[in-house]
């Protein structure tokens, strides 16, 4: 029963890596910022960091995914109880990453807690805690997501179009700012004494040969500046989404009382890398091609959308999804660009209506038949 806890556990991370690791990036490589290979890389090393910063970090969300408060402490700590979970959500998350669907882990863990605690005997599942706290935080990020999305849209992206059209240089000069002297002030022997100047660092964007003809202490790429940003913006999600994914998966092995919290999380975090490396592919067509079609100014802002409210989900314990808040802020700012796909968008969100039903169904039967 170890070896097929382990197993099954380890066999979820996998196929959580190959579902979720590309997302942070699928702006990066939908606007062609970086190539697939490229893109895939830095996302899989984002989420190892992330997961490996969980063990300082997510505590709480290694607690409310063991089971504990939602199903009795008895059966959240039966091997058959464990098994099940895994399987359910295993099961659904490597189907809809073989058809390409960016489904949410997190929602398929949720759907094979309750099959299983309902398919147990004596397994009575607490319903008020599965909404307050699994389902409010689930439903109301992706719409929050969304509207941020579109917001940041309507907000910074004539301002940032408008700035890289004034040039593709950025610099910082040094400017002559007159400043009063000391004794000028309150006493009559300062009068007549000249102004002291002060060098003060000042930020100008235009052509590169208005910035060559000052004296620049620095001198940027605006556009080289806007990638780097757009890349930082995507490892933040991809580490985001490694903080907040790896406790809910070690917390199985966790419960089991297989391996300390140090080893479940090195082990999901190894298992994950490997899945995305391997079976990516799909789901990054998905949200980087289909869904929308991303210029470097929308995936920018959709990043940046989605690596905050992560980011602050993981600070509270709040057990979000990353697919779930990535789709919405990228249908938030597609929607306000008029670029959005709505029938490749629809089909993500069907997928989503199914993927808790799913996972929960696969672990009732598989707990009752064992």
């Amino acid at each position: 029963m170890e070896i097929a806890m382990i197993g099954m556990a380890l066999f979820l991370a996998f196929n959580n890596g190959a579902n979720d690791n590309f997302k942070g990036f699928a702006t990066v490589w939908g606007s062609d910022t970086l190539n697939y290979r490229q893109a895939l890389t830095l996302a899989t090393l984002a989420t190892v960091a992330g997961s490996l910063a969980s063990l300082l970090l997510a505590d709480t969300l290694v607690q409310q995914f063991s089971g504990r408060g939602l199903v009795p402490n008895a059966v959240a700590s039966a091997p058959n109880f464990i098994l099940s979970v895994a399987f359910g959500a295993a099961v659904t998350v490597f189907a809809a990453t073989r058809l390409g669907f960016p489904i949410s882990t997190t929602h398929a863990l949720i759907g094979g807690l309750v099959g299983a605690g309902m398919g147990q005997v004596g397994g009575d599942v607490n319903f008020q805690k599965l909404v307050s706290s699994f389902f409010v935080p689930l439903l109301f990020s992706p719409l929050l997501a969304a509207g941020l999305g579109l917001l940041a849209y309507q907000l910074f992206a004539k301002r940032l179009k408008a700035t890289a059209a004034q040039g593709d240089c950025v610099c910082v000069v040094a400017a002559d700012v007159p400043l009063a002297s000391p004794l000028a002030i309150g006493s009559s022997q300062g009068v007549g004494m000249p102004l002291r100047r002060a060098v003060m660092p000042t930020l100008v964007m235009g052509t590169a040969a208005s910035c060559d003809a000052q004296d620049t202490a620095v001198k940027l790429s605006a556009a080289k500046l806007k990638t780097g940003l757009h890349i930082a913006s995507a490892a933040a999600i991809c580490f985001a989404r490694g903080l907040n994914d790896t406790p809910k998966l070690a917390a199985l092995l966790i419960a089991a009382q297989v391996f300390k919290p140090t080893g479940s999380i090195a082990m999901v975090a190894a298992l994950m890398a490997i899945g995305g490396l391997v079976f990516a592919r799909r789901v990054a067509e998905t949200m980087s091609q289909r869904v929308n079609k991303l210029d470097d100014t929308q995936g920018l802002l959709a990043n940046l959308v989605t690596a905050s409210l992560v980011l602050m989900a993981s600070k509270f314990g709040l057990p979000v999804s990353t697919t779930h808040v990535s789709v919405g802020s990228i249908a938030g700012v597609g929607s306000s660009a008029k670029t959005l796909n709505w029938p490749a968008l629809r089909a993500v969100l069907l997928s989503w209506v199914a993927t808790l039903p799913m996972a929960a169904g696969a672990a009732w039967l598989f707990v009752r038949l064992i």
